[in-house]
């Protein structure tokens, strides 16, 4: 694997959070200790909702959403298809059929008008992402949902710490998802957590990451068939010590992002991404700007491996889902915005410790790079 000089992402490893894993390892207590319940209640208050189940990943916390909403199988689940893998690949899982919706061109999030006029009979559910942090509109997604009958999955797997209005991204699903794997606003290494206001659909979270047992019979009695989705006492207690500080993290990316908006000002072939959405609090999960409409996919990896040759990363955020080879059966879908954006998105690179001096020289580079194409 290449070594940059400027990486894509890095995690945030402090003092404190070396000695909060180490403190768990001078105890007994490796799995399904104190910290698992203390770090899903921290979960559960910042984002003010009722449960927090925690699991080995984000997709393994999608997984049991679909399990516990007991979706019929062929039913219809929209989604955009501007999104990571994860998703589409639960619902493979579960014999769902993905209908996938464009997206918003300004803000790379799907629109509550968009996937209202993909429902029909056949849907069942809805997952709405929270894509690169920024908030799509999850209040009315809600009511959407409520009004026809629908599950929301909210997936904030890329947004600890945004807001829609006043409330928290991950507060407004049936079911909601967090993530916090390495790249994440805050890490625990691997993992995830499955977040809700109905206490029976927690209860079955619960049974089901635990090998499908029910708490209340012999460790050995198995009632359903379940997986190994456990999240150790290590993994709780580092995502604990970071979780305390999660605003002044939203915070400095806040200002990181201003500072690249500002050092790409004066470069007319990048489209740079808003700093803001009105009413509503981004967290940025990654830097991501757009070549402009004169540009087309070659030259955008042309571009990466430029960089990519004097040590710098970047990625090319997100392949579209419609057009993944294993949802080629499933999908006729043309979405010109989606394809549009895959085809210009570069992610630049972006973590806590990223410095000015770096940033830069990304841009610096950036810019000489262009000049080449």
């Amino acid at each position: 694997m290449t070594k940059f000089r400027i990486p894509l992402a890095c995690p945030e490893i402090t003092d404190a959070d070396r000695e909060a894993v180490l403190q768990v390892l001078r105890t007994p207590d490796l799995s399904f200790g104190p910290k698992l319940g203390e770090f899903e209640n921290a979960i559960a208050s910042y984002l003010h909702v009722d449960q927090a189940v925690a699991v080995n990943s984000g997709t393994s916390a999608l997984h049991l959403a679909l399990r516990i909403l007991n979706i019929p199988e062929n039913s219809e689940v929209i989604l955009p298809s501007f999104a990571f893998v994860a998703p589409l690949n639960v619902l493979l899982q579960e014999k769902l059929r993905p209908i996938f919706v464009d997206i918003d061109p300004a803000m790379l999030n799907t629109t509550p008008e968009l996937v209202e006029a993909a429902i029909t009979p056949r849907t069942k559910a809805i997952i709405a992402i929270h894509t690169f942090g920024r908030p799509v509109d999850a209040a009315k997604l809600r009511d959407l949902a409520d009004r026809r009958g629908l599950f929301l999955i909210e997936d904030a797997c890329e947004a600890l710490g945004a807001e829609i209005g006043s409330r928290k991204a991950g507060s407004f699903g049936h079911i909601s998802v967090l993530a916090f794997y390495p790249n994440k606003q805050i890490t625990t290494g691997e993992g995830g957590i499955l977040m809700t206001s109905n206490p029976e659909f927690a209860d079955h979270a619960r049974r089901l990451r635990n090998q499908g047992r029910d708490p209340s019979l012999d460790w050995f009695q198995q009632t359903e068939i379940g997986y190994s989705y456990r999240l150790s006492e290590m993994n709780c207690a580092l995502g604990l010590e970071q979780l305390k500080r999660i605003e002044t993290i939203v915070e400095r990316r806040q200002a990181l992002a201003a500072l690249y908006d500002q050092k790409l000002s004066s470069i007319p072939q990048i489209v740079r991404p808003a700093l803001s959405a009105p009413g509503h609090r981004i967290s940025w999960f990654v830097y991501v700007v757009q070549l402009a409409s004169g540009f087309n996919a070659s030259e955008r990896d042309a571009l990466c491996a430029a960089l990519s040759a004097r040590g710098i990363a970047t990625a090319r955020y997100f392949a579209p889902l419609h057009l993944q080879p294993v949802a080629a059966e499933l999908s006729k879908s043309h979405l010109p915005q989606t394809e549009f954006a895959a085809d210009r998105v570069i992610a630049l690179p972006f973590f806590n410790q990223l410095t000015e001096s770096q940033i830069d020289e990304v841009c610096r580079t950036l810019k000489e790079s262009l000049k080449d194409l």
